[in-house]
């Protein structure tokens, strides 16, 4: 299965798109959260790109196991050096920051395991949607908030990740 999408929107733009080809905007919360930017007057240049609908690769698969494994090693090698994270809040930059301030969170108390529900490849962009079961190590009530992940490649190396954006959530509703 084949999808075509402009990609010379914003990234939030973007990631509304995938929000809503993913599926998401079934949770209102979060289709009420997210708000489109408005285009500048001026028209900006447009490429387009075709993605498929494909299994998960290998490298996305072995970074989601050094999370849920606790075990933070070759995992991370699908990142460039200088990656850049930006996961919620987040403002990561380089791989060993992405890879410590991960541990940090995850260590804070659960133990997190991502289920691949779609993955849609290109060449330059990778977009994943999934669920991550969150289990407290204090015996709190089990979460599985859905995940939408944008995982630019480097343009030297395309077998790295040089820039991931991604939201999970919400946690909870209270």
């Amino acid at each position: 299965m084949d999808w075509s999408i402009d990609i010379g929107a914003s990234r939030r733009q973007l990631l509304c798109a995938a929000v809503g080809v993913s599926g998401l905007l079934y949770a209102p919360s979060l289709a009420a959260a997210i708000r489109p930017t408005r285009m500048p007057k001026e028209e900006a240049a447009m490429t387009q790109v075709t993605f498929t609908k494909t299994q998960a690769p290998a490298w996305l698969m072995d970074f989601w196991r050094e999370i849920d494994d606790k075990t933070w090693g070759r995992g991370f090698d699908c990142f460039a050096e200088d990656a850049v994270c930006n996961l919620g809040a987040a403002d990561w930059h380089g791989r060993e920051a992405i890879r410590d301030n991960l541990r940090k969170f995850i260590d804070s108390g659960f133990t997190a395991h991502h289920e691949v529900l779609e993955y849609w490849d290109s060449p330059h962009l990778k977009v994943f949607r999934g669920k991550v079961t969150m289990t407290p190590d204090n015996g709190g009530p089990v979460v599985h908030p859905t995940m939408s992940h944008f995982f630019y490649m480097d343009e030297r190396n395309q077998s790295k990740v040089k820039h991931w954006l991604g939201a999970v959530g919400p946690v909870s509703f209270g």
